[in-house]
C-alpha cells in the first residue's frame, strides 16, 4: 500500500468514524455499530501508524515499502 493509498483509507475511515460518533451522541448506536466503531478506531491508528513509518523509512533512505501494518495491541499502547 503506497502514501495515497494509506492517506484514501485514513479519509474513509475519518468520514465513518464521524458518522458512528454522530449515531452515538444522538443514542441511536446499535451494538453491533458501537464494536465497528471500536474497530475503526483501531484500524485508523494502524494506517497513521503505516503512515509515520513509510515516512520515517523515506527520509531515512530506506524503502517505505518495507513498512507493514502492526497488530492492534502494538499501536494502541503507544506512548505519546
Amino acid at each position: 500500500m503506497d502514501d495515497e493509498q494509506v492517506l484514501k483509507s485514513i479519509e474513509q475511515l475519518v468520514e465513518e468514524e464521524r458518522r458512528l460518533r454522530e449515531a452515538a451522541a444522538s443514542g441511536e448506536l446499535p451494538h453491533a455499530d458501537n464494536r465497528r466503531l471500536e474497530a475503526v478506531e483501531v484500524r485508523l491508528d494502524q494506517c497513521w501508524d503505516l503512515l509515520r513509518q513509510r515516512r520515517g523509512k523515506r527520509h531515512a533512505g530506506a524503502d517505505p515499502d518495507t513498512a507493514h501494518v502492526r497488530d492492534p495491541g502494538t499501536v494502541e499502547h503507544y506512548q505519546q
